[in-house]
This record gives structure tokens, sequence and C-alpha cells, in this order.
């Protein structure tokens, strides 16, 4: 998500339900450019609003009595008041839903602070604002370079959180915590054995991750 919240990759504006990240995050490591999941620096403050109840798709809409989500590989039309989905060469209209449209939301507060280390090759010029999360929120950006060199450690215990899927095969989890958060499980408090790039923070990051599209 990051990926394409700082621009780095780019989502087109219409989409008939294809998923591109192998292409678009297969071209970041081709350009030496990864960035890791972002992890709040303190226990996470939240806030609750109304709001229409709404799926968990990466595309919705809000019809009469029913809210219409789009199936993988699908595409959509509205044709008056009903809409109706195209999958596999075949029309269905999307019939009516009893459940509630209507109900509580619990958001991530304004004030929580994230951080997130980007990797590349050559220097990159990043926005001042991203949008993220569902809403699209708005989140401003502080870039700080930090210097590195390479240390090598044993059982490195990591605070941040990583995607045990972006990790060289060379280094294996002695521990760590799971969180399950979609698209992919992340890892947090990871202890690793190897080689890293000592940040000028005090942290150290593994060498060598990139996004594993292979799997994609």
């Amino acid at each position: 998500a990051l990926a394409y919240a700082f621009g780095l990759a780019q989502a087109p504006y219409f989409n008939q339900g294809e998923i591109h990240y192998a292409r678009d995050l297969a071209a970041l490591n081709e350009q030496g450019v990864y960035i890791t999941p972002g992890t709040l620096t303190a226990a996470p403050r939240f806030t609750f609003g109304q709001f229409n109840a709404q799926p968990d798709a990466y595309w919705f809409a809000f019809a009469n009595n029913a809210i219409v989500s789009r199936s993988d590989g699908a595409w959509v039309e509205k044709s008056g008041p009903v809409w109706y989905e195209h999958l596999s060469g075949e029309r269905r209209k999307i019939g009516l839903e009893n459940r509630p449209q209507h109900g509580r939301i619990r958001m991530l507060a304004i004030g929580n602070t994230a951080v997130c280390y980007l990797i590349s090759r050559d220097p990159l010029t990043l926005p001042r604002y991203i949008r993220l999360g569902k809403f699209m929120s708005k989140a401003r950006v502080t870039v700080t370079e930090q210097p590195v060199n390479i240390v090598q450690r044993q059982n490195q215990q990591l605070d941040i959180l990583l995607n045990p899927a972006d990790l060289p095969p060379e280094y294996r989890l002695a521990a760590f915590d799971l969180v399950a958060v979609p698209p992919t499980p992340l890892a947090l408090n990871v202890v690793l054995s190897g080689q890293f790039y000592g940040v000028g923070d005090g942290r150290c990051l593994p060498i060598g991750m990139r996004f594993n599209v292979e799997q994609i």
C-alpha cells in the first residue's frame, strides 16, 4: 500500500478488477526500491464514528437496499437503479440484501505517527503528503535521510513490522509476533541473524529485502 501511496508504483484511475501487484512491484525490484510496512511509534489511538456499513473490498458502491461489491476478475455496471456484475462472460443482477447499512466504525485518530523505511539505489523525491486507508485520509510525510553502514548481528531483534515473504531466503525467523492483516500477514519483534543495514536511528534492517512478486 505504501508503494502506491508514495507514488513509487502507479495505480490506474479505472480498474476492471485486475490485480497488477506482480507487474508494479517487479518494476520496483528492478529499480532497487523497497519500502517496509509502516509501524506505529506509540500505542494506537482510535476514534469512533457513524458511517454506512461497507464491505472490506477494493471497490464498492451504495445501491437501494444493497451494497454493491465486485468479485475478483469482474466488473459492474449500473442501469437505472439496478446494478449488474459481469464475470466470465455472464451478466448477473445484484439483488437486495437483508443487512444493516448503517453502523459505527473504529478508525485511527488524528495524531497517530508511524515510521517506515524506504531503501533505494538512487535518490528519490517523495511527496509531503499522502493518502491512506479506506477513506483516503491525508497523512503528512516527514523525510529523514539516515546514514547507513553494514553490520553483522546474531539474534538481532527488530521492533518494526516486516513482511516475512520479502526477506531473503538466507534469513531464518528465530522468533516473531504474527500480525494478521490483509492482504498478507506481517511480523513484529522479529529475531534474525545475518547482515543488516545499521541505520542512523539505531535500528537494523535486513539486507536484500525485495517484493516477493513470484508468489503473487
